[in-house]
């Protein structure tokens, strides 16, 4: 199938990420390739790398686990488990549930990633002063 191999790279890429495996994206991402999540829209390598650098200083051991995935042509979409522990608020280890769409060159590389979940329930919601706000939000709009 069209882009297996470089789908199961990828795969591996984020369930080993660490800061050093950073320097593997241009490896696996075009050069002008677009990245999109609740947070950010950039396009490049340059600033994609900025982006999981910053995860890092803001979170202690993310860990990816991809579950589901399907590969169509060029397309491939996961559905994925991100665990990790805050550096501020709660030491708890946290999860967010989401999904991603890559879209691959014909040369293999990653032209698009753009990433899926709710930051409200996911993110806000754990939150300690912004969490009790979404949390009563939340109860009020159900009534």
């Amino acid at each position: 199938m069209k882009h297996q191999e470089q789908l199961d790279r990828l795969v591996r890429f984020y369930e080993t990420l660490s800061l050093e495996s950073l320097s593997q994206l241009p490896a696996i991402y075009a050069p002008d390739a677009r990245f999109k999540d609740p947070f950010n829209e950039v396009r490049g390598i340059v600033p994609i790398t900025a982006i999981f650098r910053h995860m890092y200083e803001q979170v202690d051991a993310p860990r990816f686990a991809v579950g589901t995935r399907v590969l169509q042509g060029d397309d491939a979409f996961l559905v994925w488990d991100f665990t990790f522990r805050m550096k501020r608020f709660s030491r708890e280890r946290q999860c967010i549930r989401g999904s991603t769409h890559i879209r691959f060159d014909d040369g293999g590389a990653v032209v698009m990633h753009r990433d899926y979940w709710d930051a409200a329930e996911e993110l806000y919601q754990k939150l300690p002063l912004v969490g009790a706000l979404m949390r009563w939000l939340k109860r009020a709009a159900n009534k």
